[in-house]
């Protein structure tokens, strides 16, 4: 666990690690700028050497209507991207690398009343996706005939913070431009620190769209959880130990697996381990139970006087 918070402190740390805005004033524009840190990090933010996916990915909507040759050349950039960063790592970024998931683990130690919310609160995020990020950009134009970067203006709590307050603190000429927009974005990111002090990683949990979309690869990307059924003693630790609240191993690699790792480490026998294989094996990669699922077929059996059956596919 430390090990992991001090690589995502690591990132963090790389991720904003332009201080020439002290002496030259604006945002870092160098080559570095070109490319896609992979996880949540603003673009504007003086300290950032990165673009952020999430931004490139709304402007490539935006100008598609526009300038359809050059959008779509930008998006063979930004498919690759994303490509490239769930194959390879998938979730992972978020669990390691991004500065704002490591942000809301910090805020979670804050001592505080926690609580759980319901499993359906996690669609929020799909309809963020799908509307804000994908369909606003591309459907709604300006004067000029490009979208606007909806997601950036009206939701991300990382461009409020990083690039909206320590904008205004080092440039005090931009406060004559604060309207309700910044209002609005300042009173949700209260919202979303708050409910990181109750509930671990809310933000990622409800409306992260980058994280769904990197949760897409969790199937079939390099990196992948298994479950060994024989070394299994079924006692729950697992999920006690998962901050994602998932069912293992029924979602060792759902959407929603962050891929901290604490299953397997904390696992008694070992019976999770972390494969580097693209191979897809269905008797691996969709387990139709949970553990206490299992449990409960057992003892379901015992009662009927029907013997257990070891197989995890014969429960379904």
């Amino acid at each position: 666990m430390r090990k992991r918070i001090f690589i995502q402190f690591l990132f963090a740390l790389w991720a904003n690690s332009y201080f020439g805005f002290l002496i030259k004033g604006g945002i870092y524009t160098g080559k570095l700028k070109n490319l896609c840190f992979p996880g949540l990090n603003c673009y504007s933010c003086p300290l950032a050497i990165m673009a952020c996916p999430l931004g490139v990915l709304q402007h490539v909507m935006g100008t598609l209507r526009a300038l359809p040759q050059v959008a779509l050349k930008a998006a063979l950039y930004v498919l690759g991207t994303f490509l490239f960063y769930g194959l390879f790592l998938g979730r992972f970024i978020c669990g390691w690398i991004c500065p704002f998931g490591f942000l809301q683990e910090l805020l979670y130690r804050v001592p505080s009343p926690k609580i759980s919310l319901p499993r359906a609160t996690r669609n929020i995020k799909i309809l963020l996706l799908i509307f804000l990020v994908l369909l606003l950009p591309l459907v709604l134009q300006g004067e000029a005939g490009y979208g606007e970067v909806w997601f950036c203006r009206l939701f991300c709590p990382a461009g409020t913070l990083e690039a909206g307050f320590l904008n205004l603190l080092i440039e005090p000429q931009l406060r004559t431009l604060i309207g309700l927009v910044f209002y609005w974005k300042t009173f949700l990111l209260g919202i979303i620190f708050l409910g990181s002090i109750t509930y671990f990683r809310f933000f990622c949990k409800l409306f992260c769209p980058l994280g769904l979309i990197y949760g897409f690869f969790n199937k079939v990307g390099l990196f992948r959880l298994r479950w060994q059924e024989e070394k299994c003693i079924r006692c729950g630790i697992c999920e006690k130990f998962c901050p994602m609240e998932l069912k293992i191993p029924k979602e060792l690699n759902s959407k929603e697996c962050i891929r901290c790792l604490n299953c397997l480490n904390s696992c008694p026998t070992k019976s999770i381990v972390l494969n580097t294989s693209f191979r897809f094996e269905k008797e691996l990669d969709f387990i139709p139970l949970s553990v206490a699922e299992m449990r409960y077929e057992t003892r379901r059996k015992e009662t009927r006087g029907t013997p257990s059956r070891k197989n995890h596919s014969k429960f379904s």
